[in-house]
């Protein structure tokens, strides 16, 4: 009996320490490196503040400075269908807009303007212009405008150029303000002295 109860004891002690062994043997062969950063890479996205992102938009005047008006008619163009810039032109979905610069947000020219931007106040400026082509929706919640608005700066400013050559007296473009300058409010009031836009609403047809 002592003989056997020894055998089986060896077999016990064998068989665990095989089985360590390979339990062993297994994890080196396995055995996977940490990653430096967690985490799965999705290819097209850049990490937040990654170099190569969208610059941030400057101020409207760094775009007038180089704006072209013949660019500007070119983009006009897709207002042409609510609106002309001639010179005693008549209003049709959207008001005429020759010489509006310096004119009222939303008065006067009789037409029929929405209370939204009627109750705008203030005069058209560069920087209230741009920011009603940019996104009539935004600028005045509630328009009737139906115009999804101009993304580019570029293009707006061209529109602007354009808009403030239609008219006996063009004002002076303005120019390029310097780097560190802040960022011009985002409506302007009235200021004779500043130079201002016309840009106004398209009513739909009714």
């Amino acid at each position: 009996m002592d003989d056997r109860a020894n055998t089986l004891a060896g077999w016990a002690l064998a068989g665990g320490i095989a089985a360590l062994g390979l339990s062993i043997l297994s994890g080196e062969y396995f055995h996977a490196e940490r990653p430096e950063k967690m985490g799965y890479v999705v290819e097209g996205v850049e990490e937040e503040g990654a170099e190569g992102g969208a610059a941030a938009e400057k101020p409207i005047e760094f775009y007038l400075a180089s704006a072209d008006p013949a660019k500007g008619a070119d983009v006009f163009k897709k207002c042409a269908a609510c609106h002309n810039a001639n010179n005693g032109g008549p209003n049709a979905l959207g008001p005429n807009l020759w010489h509006v610069l310096g004119e009222p947000v939303g008065k006067g020219r009789g037409f029929a303007f929405s209370d939204a931007l009627a109750g705008k106040g203030g005069n058209w400026n560069w920087q209230n212009l741009s920011d009603w082509l940019k996104s009539p929706k935004a600028f005045a919640p509630g328009t009737k405008m139906t115009f999804a608005g101009l993304s580019k700066p570029e293009d707006r400013a061209n529109v602007i150029a354009y808009l403030n050559q239609q008219s006996p007296s063009p004002l002076p473009m303005p120019a390029a303000p310097a780097e560190d300058a802040a960022p011009a409010p985002a409506e302007g009031g009235d200021n004779a002295t500043a130079p201002a836009e016309g840009g106004n609403e398209a009513a739909p047809a009714e």
